[in-house]
């Protein structure tokens, strides 16, 4: 009985990592590509239907566990793969399917309780910040550096230059003579149409 409890609470631990990660995850991309402002009751909402969700894929798990067992039932002869399972597996899919159960009913209850839904959308919205705080500083950090504080500037710098010449002076040259070449074109046909004019 204590191996299949720690067995549910490692099993909720990784649910709830996970349900973690999905509530981060839309908080950001509601923040960031939708622009929308924080609100933990929209927030709460999505993070309860997580909840059930993976709530569901345990019980799909467990419901795959007992067919497996069922199936299992009384073949004594050798296994034909990995998932082709015998009488001899039977009490270890017993012991499976009463696990995925039991990581299911408590993921339920966390949904069904406000005050672990809170904690959950609390905790994502931290992550969330943690993301966003960090890519700032890294942004910043960049954004902001002066030759003189920083340490790989001199050994970066000819690397730097070749780069200009070989790459980005040529780029400019070749556009500056496109765009000077579809001006002379431009110029060209205004010419032809008021010589067209003149004539007409």
């Amino acid at each position: 009985m204590g191996k299949t409890a720690d067995a549910v609470a490692e099993g909720v631990s990784i649910a709830a990592a996970a349900a973690r990660l999905a509530v981060r995850n839309h908080i950001l991309v509601e923040a960031i590509a939708h622009g929308a402002d924080f609100d933990p009751a929209v927030v709460g909402v999505f993070a309860h239907d997580t909840l059930i969700a993976l709530a569901d894929e345990q019980d799909a798990a467990a419901d795959l566990a007992h067919k497996q067992r069922k199936k299992a039932w009384g073949k004594f002869t050798d296994p034909d793969g990995t998932h082709d399972y015998r009488d001899r597996d039977t009490r270890n899919l017993r012991k499976r399917h009463k696990q995925y159960r039991g990581v299911a009913k408590e993921l339920r209850r966390q949904a069904s309780d406000p005050t672990a839904v809170s904690a959950l959308v609390a905790q994502a919205r931290e992550a969330a910040w943690g993301d966003v705080e960090s890519n700032l500083q890294r942004r910043l950090k960049v954004e902001g550096m002066r030759a003189d504080l920083d340490p790989d500037y001199e050994m970066m710098r000819a690397a730097r230059m070749q780069s200009l010449r070989l790459i980005d002076l040529p780029r400019l040259a070749s556009n500056k003579r496109r765009a000077a070449a579809d001006e002379a074109e431009a110029d060209s046909a205004d010419g032809g149409d008021a010589l067209d004019s003149r004539q007409a």
